[in-house]
């Protein structure tokens, strides 16, 4: 957790008397640590010491308060600068707070409690920003290639390859794979990584939005643009200002959709639903789908343009099955992540269960093992996850088989060997299931007592 630090404040007052009024009111607070200056160069000269809040009269000797505060400002954006003047002109204050004074305060006899209520203000901003930093910070270390993204098989060091293109530039960087290979954590590592890590990453799933709601979410819209409009909404587009939006599962989106979001990219600028204004983008786009896009684009079902505008960097996710030891490398992560999480004492797996995760060809990849190992951590004795501590899903069942490469007979057996176990070995049932004669099944289950299903 984040810790706060004794507050530095600069006041910047060329008259001697208000200037140790200031100082007293502010150091009977021991959290505040104050400073005294008589004119803006001093100031200016002694930004190093990173203030936190400077107080600055706006008619100083040698230098005017616009030109003070606009370097201070130049200097650090952060510092918040409050202005302290005998002027009461709305104008005057008004140009200082758009050159980012942080509050305007008139010298009168209300002057210490609203200074103090303005510095206690910029206290909790200035903490708050620090915190908000400090997450960032955290972010961008998770994300960092070797922790988020594990393993260490060929087909990941290609990956890894590409990744460390991708931070480079701003190219658009399509990622494509199957359901829970890890794209949005990959989209997520590409911009922790780049020069847009301190801006927002935004996050759209295009298959979790009614198509009809797409437009508004993306593009967002004006108040009375439609009967439910009743105030503004910024679109997802402008949330993600300067730093990157990522479109999972493009391949879902509406063509008439797909025409407008051409538009936005070429031109990078938009309008909302119902407005006139044009707002110019500037940010990255990552792109993710599970669909083969340059099948979808002959079928119809994606515009050739947009593919191509999107197709940027391609990145391809290999399925876990093809991954080899990596998914020995991620169950003892998982693993030792799910103990930590949970308070439980570490775990480890025995060869027994790990020889059984090799087996497994993961139709859920990533996202399946976690749940797999999370499971098994729950079930095991003994700080010892053994293989029959190891359970696959129902559905994984039905269709783990279909990875494996045999001849028609054996698969044959094994779909067989599936409806008698699912059935209860009723012979007739599953039969009729099979749309296959009785003879035929007792005529496969002879054979598989002479030759068991490999």
């Amino acid at each position: 957790m984040y810790e706060q630090e004794p507050v530095k404040i600069f006041i910047v007052e060329d008259d001697p008397a208000y200037s140790k009024f200031l100082q007293y009111v502010l150091s009977l607070n021991p959290d505040f640590e104050v400073s005294v200056f008589e004119t803006g160069k001093d100031c200016l000269d002694n930004l190093y010491q990173k203030p936190a809040i400077i107080t600055l009269d706006y008619t100083l000797p040698d230098m005017p308060g616009e030109k003070v505060l606009s370097d201070i400002k130049a200097y650090d954006a952060d510092i918040q600068v409050i202005i302290i003047s005998a002027q009461e002109k709305i104008g005057t204050a008004v140009e200082l707070l758009k050159l980012g004074a942080y509050d305007y305060i008139t010298k009168d006899e209300d002057t210490k409690n609203r200074l103090l209520n303005t510095i206690n203000n910029a206290r909790q901003n200035i903490s708050l920003v620090k915190q908000i930093d400090h997450l960032k910070q955290e972010i961008s270390e998770k994300y960092e290639f070797d922790k988020s993204i594990v393993g260490s098989s060929g087909a990941l060091k290609k990956v890894f390859g590409l990744l460390e293109k991708a931070v480079k530039t701003n190219i658009t960087v399509s990622i494509t794979g199957e359901t829970g290979t890890g794209k949005e954590l990959v989209a997520k590592a590409i911009h922790y990584n780049s020069k847009r890590k301190k801006k927002p990453f935004v996050a759209v799933n295009i298959a979790a939005i009614p198509s009809e709601l797409m437009e508004s979410e993306l593009f967002g819209h004006e108040k009375g643009a439609f009967t439910s409009a009743n105030t503004r909404r910024i679109g997802k587009f402008e949330e993600a200002a300067e730093g990157t939006i990522f479109l999972d599962e493009i391949g879902e989106m509406d063509l008439n959709l797909q025409a407008k979001l051409l538009r936005v990219i070429q031109e990078r600028e938009l309008t909302r639903i119902g407005g006139n204004d044009i707002i110019k983008l500037d940010i990255r786009i990552i792109v993710a789908t599970h669909r083969d896009l340059a099948e979808e684009v002959k079928k119809g079902n994606f515009r050739e343009d947009l593919y191509y505008r999107l197709l940027g960097l391609p990145i391809h996710l290999p399925p876990l099955r093809d991954r080899g030891n990596d998914i020995i490398i991620l169950a003892k992560h998982f693993l030792q992540a799910f103990a930590k999480d949970n308070d439980m004492p570490m775990l480890k797996l025995s060869a027994g269960a790990q020889e059984k995760l090799l087996s497994y060809p993961f139709p859920g990849n990533v996202r399946e093992l976690k749940s797999i190992i999370e499971l098994s951590a729950v079930m095991a004795n003994d700080n010892e996850i053994m293989a029959d501590d190891i359970s696959f899903n129902s559905v994984s069942k039905e269709t783990n088989f279909l990875f494996e490469e045999m001849t028609l007979r054996d698969y044959t057996f094994k779909i067989i060997r599936y409806y008698l176990d699912k059935y209860d070995n009723n012979v007739l049932q599953v039969a009729d299931k099979l749309d296959i004669g009785k003879s035929t099944i007792y005529r496969y289950l002879k054979e598989m007592e002479d030759e068991p299903v490999k």
